[in-house]
């Protein structure tokens, strides 16, 4: 199914609201509309980590590299499904809507199993150990997964959600997680650790 968008502006915005596919007028900062902008803003910056690895590539292949990159694509592809399951009502869903299913939360907790099961230098592939501040990684360029769980959860407070998309998003907040440090790890890059009091 192709999505036609023959006009951009509606005007409806322009008193901070917007409509939801169904046509309900909603306000701009509802968490319904907060919880899909905060994927559209995600699967942005995925697409720069994209095209960045792809430019990566064109000068040093690498079927790691390669693997992640349609990773990467179909996860931008499955963020496009829920940010359109999250922009229509339960009701309003058509009977051939795609929507995240379980299956989808099970890859991503097979490729990252796959990642943690990489050889080289795991103990910078693993999370960090309990009571362990200096293994803690602060935010780094590889950090692309901010407010990704974030606010399915604070939707679903608010309205009842399918528990397979709120899954989905939480092993996608881990997967990201795991994937950046993995593809620094490939680089030779080190990490930014926490360091309680540490002021130098």
């Amino acid at each position: 199914m192709s999505i036609i968008i023959n006009r951009v502006y509606t005007g409806v915005g322009d008193k901070g609201t917007t409509r939801l596919a169904g046509g309900q007028e909603v306000a701009k900062t509802s968490p319904r509309i907060e919880a899909y902008g905060t994927l559209d803003e995600l699967n942005a910056v995925l697409g720069v980590a994209a095209e960045r690895l792809a430019e990566e590539m064109r000068q040093s292949p690498s079927d790691g590299d390669a693997a992640l990159l349609v990773a990467l694509r179909r996860i931008q592809n499955e963020l496009f499904d829920a940010g359109g399951e999250l922009a229509v009502l339960p009701e309003d869903r058509h009977e051939a809507q795609v929507l995240i299913s379980e299956a989808d939360a099970r890859r991503l907790e097979a490729e990252l199993d796959a990642y943690n099961a990489e050889p080289a230098h795991p103990a910078l592939v693993h999370p960090p150990r309990r009571g362990h501040a200096e293994r803690v990684v602060a935010p780094g360029p590889h950090r692309v997964a901010a407010g990704r769980a974030t606010a399915g959860a604070r939707l679903a407070q608010a309205e009842p959600q399918r528990p397979e998309l709120l899954v989905y998003l939480n092993r996608l907040s881990d997967w990201l997680f795991v994937v950046g440090r993995v593809a620094a790890v490939r680089r030779g890059q080190g990490e930014v650790l926490w360091r309680p009091g540490d002021r130098g």
